[in-house]
């Protein structure tokens, strides 16, 4: 009899009841939810049930519903009771466990008083020793706010301008205007806002501008349940803009008006702008001459305290050569190291390599043996007094191997023959430069630190104080002074040079700026190249071919 059953049942249908015997015997289970979302309104109260296949008691395991997060618990029940240590705060006492057939393994969380926040979804998870499982639930919260409430504005671009607004929905109402035939008509503009708790306030505008289509609606759907709430409001046809026989007139006469009054007031502010245009113009020159009146008292003030200590302060070369004659100095010939060219004035100097370009041949050109030191006297003697002068110095590319320039005073006594050195107990006062290093030389060759490389220098000679000083012409900065120097004998200016494209230049005592001008290197060439250096006929024959 068992024999012809089992071979009359379908294939189907035996495996499922051994899949059923199997689960019966054995403690695994699964976890089912509700196969819809659940809706629940705003405000009210809801269950989220899940339960277990094949039925069994959950009395003994562990139920718990949360969020996205596992530790986001909502409700959680263990050991046969709440576990509130692990819930939410915000479900602290709004959430409890409906367990009426927990025996046959069906169960809830009921929550109350249902906020926007709480739209979403959750999990309920059971676990039975090594055995768990869980459920998806969607919960969907539905506001279904006051409104719509509809309001006329006012007359605007040849209508009536009218808003709908509505507020305490959730989620986002639909809004959709309408005429009086039911035909849909688009908002102008839309405005959307939530409140702090989460819930929509909206604000939709129209213009109704056809007085037969005086009478609109508003209406606002929950997109979830479809569920609408509609407001008419009808508007008079006298409320709508009429047409008068001025309007046509009164709109040409306007752009007309318009553009005469924009033209007078153009023209009251062009001249509004040029009186306050003379008057910041005037302001700027009495500012800027109070600056200049306040400068010139500082530099007043300056060159008074200049004057009280002159000696004292290396400072301020232009006023130092008030106190000071100006020397006219000119070299002189017979001094001259013969690989020296001098020119026919006598007041440019350069080595022989250095021979001008577009200029005629010079007038002193020496000739014989090459000695380390080429050197040439200025003309003129000094015994007593104070006295300046400005010379320009160039070395071509400044740095390189083999220049080297000095200037400065000297005992025509000096021994300049042969090998000799440039040093105070020779009777020598010079700075140099070598290889484009400045240097004071004295006993032990001073290297000077100058923020500015001199191109034109200034020489001060104080016979009595015994003081030769250096300056930069150009910067008005110091360079050097020799101190308690006692003189003797005839001191005559001295100048030394070396090496291609080196050349010194004499400036005139009447026009230093015109005769050495304030220039770089490359300049001093080209007045180099522009002086006077043409050479007698007499000279020429001395010159080698």
């Amino acid at each position: 009899m068992v024999g012809s059953l089992d071979f009359s049942l379908p294939r189907g249908l035996f495996s499922l009841l051994l899949l059923q015997v199997s689960m019966w015997c054995s403690d695994t289970f699964m976890v089912i939810g509700p196969s819809e979302p659940i809706v629940a309104m705003l405000g009210a109260d809801a269950m989220l049930p899940c339960h277990v296949s094949p039925a069994m008691s959950v009395e003994n395991m562990e139920l718990r519903w949360f969020r996205s997060q596992f530790s986001e618990a909502v409700y959680v029940y263990q050991d046969g009771m709440e576990q509130v240590a692990e819930q939410l705060v915000d479900f602290k006492g709004q959430a409890e466990l409906v367990k009426d057939y927990i025996t046959e393994g069906r169960v809830g969380v009921r929550i109350y008083s249902f906020r926007a926040s709480d739209n979403g979804m959750y999990k309920c998870f059971f676990k039975k020793d090594s055995d768990f499982d869980e459920a998806s639930l969607e919960l969907k919260v539905i506001g279904l706010g006051s409104g719509p409430l509809i309001l006329m504005v006012g007359p605007e671009g040849g209508g009536i301008r009218v808003i709908c607004t509505g507020k305490g929905w959730f989620p986002q109402p639909e809004v959709q205007w309408k005429d009086e035939r039911g035909e849909e008509i688009p908002s102008i503009s839309e405005d959307e806002t939530q409140d702090d708790d989460g819930l929509f306030q909206m604000e939709a505008s129209l213009i109704v501008t056809d007085s037969t289509k005086g009478k609109v609606s508003c209406s606002m759907k929950n997109p979830f349940l479809g569920e609408e709430q509609v407001e008419t409001i009808s508007i008079p046809e006298p409320f709508f803009p009429r047409t008068s026989p001025w309007k046509a007139a009164f709109g040409v006469t306007l752009p007309i008006l318009g553009t005469l009054l924009g033209a007078v007031l153009f023209l009251v502010w062009r001249e509004r702008q040029e009186k306050k245009r003379a008057w910041q113009a005037e302001k700027e020159k009495e500012k800027e001459s109070k600056a200049k009146e306040s400068l010139k008292a500082e530099l007043a003030r300056r060159k008074e305290l200049y004057q009280q200590d002159w000696r004292k302060a290396n400072l301020y070369a232009d006023w130092r050569k008030e106190h000071f004659k100006a020397a006219a100095v000119s070299l002189a010939p017979d001094t001259a190291h013969p690989n020296l060219i001098l020119s026919q004035s006598r007041r440019q100097v350069s080595c022989i390599e250095n021979v001008p370009q577009n200029c005629d041949i010079p007038m002193y050109q020496g000739q014989g043996s090459s000695e380390t030191i080429c050197s040439v006297l200025g003309q003129e003697h000094f015994t007593t007094g104070r006295h300046y002068w400005e010379v320009e110095v160039n070395m071509g590319t400044e740095g390189r191997p083999g220049t080297r320039w000095a200037v400065g005073v000297c005992s025509d006594t000096v021994k300049r023959q042969g090998w000799f050195i440039e040093k105070p107990e020779k009777n020598f006062w010079v700075v140099a430069c070598n290889e484009g290093k400045i240097e004071a030389l004295t006993s032990k060759s001073e290297s000077l630190s100058l923020k500015q490389h001199p191109h034109r220098i200034g020489v001060f000679l104080d016979w009595e104080a015994g003081d030769l000083s250096f300056y930069n012409m150009i910067a008005g900065s110091h360079i050097y002074s020799f101190t308690e120097i006692t003189f003797c004998g005839n001191l005559c200016p001295y100048f030394s040079l070396q090496g291609p494209g080196t050349s010194v230049t004499i400036c005139l005592a009447s026009d230093h700026t015109e005769n050495c001008p304030d220039s770089p290197p490359k300049t001093s060439v080209t007045h180099v190249r522009n002086c006077d250096v043409s050479t007698p006929q007499e000279a020429k024959s001395l010159l080698p071919h």
